[in-house]
Formats: C-alpha cells, sequence, structure tokens
C-alpha cells in the first residue's frame, strides 16, 4: 500500500511539474506582452501635468458627446497637430468650444444668435474671424483661434479662462474654467487616434 500510495503522489507530481513546464513558458510569453503593451499604451497618452498645469478652476461641467462632437473634438486636435502646436493648445481650444458652441459647428441661430457669431468658437465675420463658410469649417475655425493664442504673451503660462478670454473677448470670461478637465480628458483619449 505505501508502495502503490507512494508511485500515485509521484505520478500526480510529475504531471504537474510537465504541466506546469508546458504552460509556464506560455503563461510567461503572455503576461510579458500584455505588460509591455500596457506600458506602451500608456506612454503615448499626454502627461496629464501637461494638459492641465495649473489644475483646474472651480467647478467642472461635464456632458455626453454624439459623434457630431467627438468628430469636431478631432477636427480641433488635427489642426491643432497641424499647426504644430501641442497638447496643451488642444485642451485650451476645445475647452473654449465646450463653453461657446458645447462642439456643435452652430449656424445662425436667427434670435437666439449672438451677433452673428457661428461655429464651434462662435467667432464673428463682422469682427473679422472670416466669411460664414470660414468660420463654420471646423479646421479654418480653431486655426484661427489658435493664431490668436500665439499671439498671447505667456499663453502656456495662464490659467485656461485667461488665455481663453485673451482670445475670444467674451462677456462671460470665467465660464471657460468650467470645462477644462473634460477637455483633457478628450485630448488624452483622442491626441493619438
Amino acid at each position: 500500500m505505501n508502495t502503490m500510495l507512494r508511485k500515485s503522489v509521484l505520478a500526480i507530481a510529475g504531471l504537474t511539474v510537465a504541466g506546469g513546464l508546458a504552460a509556464g513558458p506560455l503563461n510567461h510569453t503572455d503576461t510579458t506582452t500584455n505588460t509591455s503593451t500596457a506600458t506602451v499604451a500608456q506612454a503615448t497618452k499626454p502627461d496629464t501635468a501637461k494638459l492641465i498645469p495649473h489644475g483646474v478652476q472651480g467647478n467642472q461641467s461635464h456632458i455626453d458627446l454624439n459623434d457630431e462632437q467627438v468628430a469636431n473634438t478631432k477636427a480641433i486636435i488635427a489642426a491643432t497637430k497641424k499647426t504644430g502646436m501641442d497638447e496643451r493648445a488642444a485642451v485650451v481650444s476645445i475647452a473654449t468650444a465646450l463653453q461657446e458652441s458645447k462642439l456643435e459647428n452652430l449656424g445662425h441661430l436667427g434670435d437666439r444668435n449672438d451677433h452673428d457669431s457661428q461655429g464651434l468658437f462662435q467667432q464673428r465675420p463682422s469682427s473679422g474671424w472670416g466669411t460664414v463658410e470660414q468660420i463654420t469649417d471646423p479646421e479654418y475655425s480653431t486655426t484661427a483661434f489658435l493664431k490668436g493664442l500665439q499671439q498671447v504673451d505667456g499663453w502656456q503660462n495662464m490659467p485656461l479662462t485667461e488665455a481663453a478670454q485673451t482670445v475670444q473677448v467674451s462677456a462671460y470670461p470665467f465660464h471657460y474654467a468650467q470645462w477644462e478637465q473634460q477637455a483633457a480628458d478628450l485630448v488624452a483619449e483622442h491626441w493619438n487616434s
């Protein structure tokens, strides 16, 4: 009986070792691959400290975006990259468009219109931002906004609401700040997509 038990234990131990050797390298390879893939994915995301260098100011707002709004977000990011500006410029741009239009490319709103403001940034043809056709083109309107931002000395070191207000000259200058977290989240999500 002792011999039988001993042989059974050794047989089970042998199967366990053999199974471990067979499964071990496969599991090890999968784990290594998954870990390095996750590390690469994290490394390509923009640095949060760069996106929100001053922290958010005040209470933050958030809206769920539809397909059009996501497309406009991606258009703003593409235009920002095309101008050679960084992720922070995209955060300022997206937060501004969230405040001005909720990332909807608005045409003339009739009685609800603020003068002749239109597009993502609610730019006005009468103020020299461009024609209606131009300012309702997401790439053009973003580029126009970014050109204005580039003319603001030290915009990179300003709180978002101050940088946006200097370009936009809004009647409600502190409203841009409420969109900073969502804008940063959108840039982090779509900058490399």
